[in-house]
């Protein structure tokens, strides 16, 4: 069956997670942080994520705001700075993080090809919103979908099962696109057809589910349709 629905991971699919850490280095008043970002940026990604898994395991959920807020002071704890001021400036700009450079026409090709776009992912509304309006993707997108909706974190059945919901679509009909190997995966074993942005060029995951596609950023996603 053909597909009609390109669902998207947010962070670190559309939106770059490294960026917020990236460009607070550069500032002058926080030179002290500039030898640290790159291990923070790893850890606070690192974290965020295991505390979702585990959060899941366990049934002990809060929005991912609060994970994103405990996994940067994990981080920033590891790597010994442990200033207020940077805390407050870190978290700010990860409510804006940037869209990779790929992003925007990507998805306007998939618009203007008549498919349905949209983002299911383990942020916050309000974490989504904020960060799609600041890259001015709001109008290349027909649902952002949060799991805040079914209240647990991917990978649950439940949260991958809202795209059929809201979409009106079948599973063989989505295209599910990931930078979290393990997401694609698990996306794979649900139903869909997925795709793995393999930025980094690390191995695949040891798990049941195996992307269909895998590809080193976003440009190439409208020619796997064509």
């Amino acid at each position: 069956m053909a597909i009609t629905t390109c669902i998207f991971d947010a962070y670190g699919t559309l939106f770059d997670v490294s960026a917020a850490a990236r460009e607070l280095a550069d500032r002058p008043e926080h030179a002290d942080f500039a030898p640290h970002w790159q291990s923070v940026a790893r850890d606070w990604r690192l974290k965020q994520l295991q505390y979702t898994w585990l959060r899941a395991i366990t049934g002990d959920h809060t929005d991912f705001w609060q994970v994103t807020q405990d996994a940067l002071d994990w981080a920033l704890e590891a790597a010994g700075q442990t200033s207020d001021t940077l805390r407050a400036d870190l978290l700010q700009l990860y409510e804006h993080l940037s869209a990779y450079p790929e992003v925007p026409a990507m998805l306007q090709q998939l618009k203007d090809r008549g498919h349905q776009t949209g983002i299911l992912s383990n942020g916050a509304p309000a974490m989504l919103d904020s960060a799609v309006q600041s890259a001015g993707l709001g109008r290349l997108l027909d649902q952002v979908l949060s799991v805040e909706d079914v209240s647990i974190f991917k990978p649950d059945a439940r949260v991958y099962d809202m795209v059929g919901q809201r979409f009106g679509c079948s599973k063989d009909q989505v295209l599910f696109v990931s930078s979290n190997g393990w997401d694609a995966a698990a996306a794979a074993s649900y139903g869909f057809v997925t795709a793995w942005v393999n930025r980094m060029g690390e191995p695949i995951d040891r798990l049941p589910g195996r992307p269909d596609h895998i590809l080193s950023d976003l440009s190439g996603i409208p020619g796997l349709l064509s």
